[in-house]
């Protein structure tokens, strides 16, 4: 048969469950964050494949063809990559700012990280 807990360990243990699953909220949020930081890394790099695959191809058509039709459209292509290479850097350093701008302005809420961040906010010094 199980042991039943005083009432008094019941509801210490009610309240450390609490303070856990907001620290646990704030890894998740955490996380959350560095997925998004690692996603925008991906898509400036796909940007960065594409272009650099539209210049390579508008060379290769420069190169091995005469035809004036495969010529133009390799004409084309080349500056359609460094298009597609401004867009994709300009997209993500608009992202990264936006996430510096969330990250900076996140701040926890679990009674661990409050206490600490209000003991810092009373002396700044003394956690430097």
């Amino acid at each position: 048969m199980r042991a039943l807990l005083s009432r008094k360990t019941n509801k210490r243990v009610k309240q450390d469950l609490k303070v856990q699953e907001k620290q646990n909220i704030e890894i998740r949020d955490s996380l959350a964050m560095e997925r998004t930081k690692l996603a925008n890394e991906r898509t400036l790099l796909a940007y960065m494949r594409t272009a650099m695959a539209l210049v390579l191809a508008g060379l290769t058509f420069i190169k091995l063809f005469e035809d004036p039709v495969y010529i133009g459209v390799g004409v084309l292509a080349i500056p359609s990559g460094l298009g597609v290479a401004f867009y994709g850097y300009g997209r993500f350093t608009k992202k990264q700012k936006a996430i510096s701008q969330h990250t900076t302005a996140y701040t926890p809420t679990s009674p661990i990280h409050a206490e600490v961040a209000a003991q810092q906010k009373k002396d700044p010094a003394a956690h430097i």
